[in-house]
């Protein structure tokens, strides 16, 4: 009886009163970090910032307990937005405060990266923060993955946005009617019901891969910040990356094993299956993720002999598999958006004869992972819708009279699912372009201002560092380019067709 008045009390709350409240509530878990470390005025900082967050939280609870939502799904897109905004101020607080070398602004941005899984950071050289500071970093990149998993089934999915807009029987933004005004009646229960479902799966996966990396050889905290940020694919590291990791080849063997969890939410889950069934060989994002993991390191490992003729006998069979691997696992890693790089991925270039293969790097990110994941981009699936509408163009070539088959191939895809990818496709270039005009008129380079929108767009900050001929440096451009920064990051996260949405009169009266 206990349990159901309290899942009754929590379905009752706004989605951005609960997010609070599981923000001050996480901000217990680095105050108790930094007591061990004897390092009282961080645990302080924190203590405080989530004692006051639960103060806050237990008020407005009690005043809002009697109301109900009247907006069901699309307020709860609304919140989820909001809280992408928002939330990161209250996140930086202790973190501002423990730090107190930096601008608040910095301390903001640097949560809306985690916050938003991007994995940008301000402070490149580690030793700038303490262990504490770098678990918050880490923990709230955690936090975030974790809600735009549990909003991709609650809140995406029935209103056909976030990629299930290709695959869903109802328009983007509005979904199926009967669904959408089904959750509308009580807003909560979906949201709660796929909490519980998700939140062991979340938890045990990261406690597995923290297991993993230890026996590979980290030390605990640096194997828990890179177990969590792997599975929100935030690419946070407290050590500067994985060449400064003790794991070695078999700590990224087992981050490249949990990575394959972003190609496609069939590798836990069937609730994104329309038709068929539910196996992962015959999963379209699964299978044109792994081919791109094979043929890019593939093209990559054979330029050495076709394109860097010089380097052709330069090198030994073990410098030859490390290059092989270093190739394999970065491909993955910013296939799926985390931009951890391998700590043979020198190695890889020097191998295939390339400077900096930036393009390369961004290009993955754009293509992102799969639907309804912690991965950012524009998605696997519609990258294969595009694919299947290609083939049949080119088959209309051919045969202009000809009637398109049926296929189990598409058996996901509805009718006018690559027009829909399409448009998505579109308005995402689009945005690209405008981020990176406006960041090119706020001084920075046109180079600099690609790379910064992309990393944005795609929620794959790495790039700033990794993909760049010399690194990024944060801090020294001026405010409003970091605010318009935040923005990107913002809109990479929840999407520009979810927005849209949000702006469209005819979405809010469905």
């Amino acid at each position: 009886m206990g349990r159901a008045e309290k899942s009754g009390f929590l379905t009752r709350q706004p989605l951005f009163l609960l997010l609070l409240g599981g923000a001050a509530v996480s901000m217990y878990l680095p105050a108790a970090h930094a007591v061990v470390r004897d390092d009282h005025p961080t645990s302080q900082s924190f203590f405080y910032a989530g004692t006051l967050g639960l103060f806050l939280f237990t008020i407005l609870a009690i005043v809002l307990s009697s109301r109900r939502s009247k907006r069901g799904l699309v307020g709860q897109l609304m919140a989820l937005m909001t809280a992408l905004v928002v939330l990161p101020a209250y996140l930086a607080v202790p973190f501002h405060d423990a730090l107190g070398t930096t601008r608040f602004v910095n301390a903001y941005v640097e949560m809306v990266s985690a916050f938003t899984t991007t994995g940008v950071t301000f402070f490149p050289i580690p030793d700038r923060l303490n262990d504490t500071l770098h678990l918050w970093r880490a923990q709230v990149g955690w936090m975030g993955g974790f809600l735009m998993w549990v909003a991709a089934s609650a809140i995406l999915a029935p209103l056909s946005l976030g990629g299930f807009e290709v695959t869903a029987m109802g328009e983007p933004g509005r979904g199926d009617s009967a669904q959408v005004a089904a959750e509308r009646a009580d807003p909560g229960q979906r949201l709660m019901r796929i909490t519980r479902t998700l939140a062991p799966i979340y938890a045990g996966l990261t406690g597995v891969l923290w297991l993993a990396l230890l026996l590979a050889g980290d030390r605990p905290l640096v194997a828990l910040c890179h177990a969590m940020s792997v599975m929100a694919t935030s690419g946070i590291s407290p050590v500067g990356g994985l060449e400064n990791s003790a794991g070695g080849f078999t700590g990224e063997a087992a981050m490249a094993l949990f990575m394959l969890f972003a190609l496609s939410r069939l590798t836990f889950s069937s609730d994104t299956v329309t038709k068929g069934a539910a196996r992962l060989d015959r999963d379209p994002e699964f299978r044109v993720g792994l081919l791109i993991v094979i043929a890019v390191p593939a093209v990559l490992f054979l330029r050495h002999w076709f394109g860097a003729y010089e380097l052709a006998d330069a090198q030994s069979f073990g410098a030859a598999l490390r290059a092989l691997w270093g190739s394999v696992f970065t491909v993955l890693s910013f296939l799926t958006t985390t931009g951890f790089a391998s700590a043979e991925w020198d190695t890889a270039r020097n191998w295939s004869g390339l400077g900096t293969p930036g393009v390369l790097l961004m290009g993955l990110a754009i293509i992102g992972g799969g639907v309804a994941t912690t991965a950012g981009g524009v998605k696997l699936l519609r990258v294969y819708a595009l694919y299947l509408n290609g083939l049949r163009e080119m088959e209309r070539l051919v045969h202009p009279s000809s009637v398109g088959p049926d296929t189990g191939r598409s058996a996901r895809i509805k009718r006018d699912g690559a027009f829909i990818a399409w448009v998505f496709f579109m308005i995402f270039a689009l945005t690209l372009a405008a981020f990176t005009v406006i960041f090119a008129f706020q001084g920075l380079r046109f180079e600099d201002a690609m790379l910064l929108t992309v990393a944005a767009l795609t929620t794959t900050g790495p790039l700033i560092t990794v993909a760049a001929e010399v690194p990024i440096d944060l801090i020294k451009i001026d405010t409003a380019a970091k605010l318009t920064f935040s923005v990107a990051m913002i809109l990479g996260r929840l999407e520009t067709l979810a927005f849209i949405a949000l702006l469209s009169a005819r979405f809010w009266r469905a």
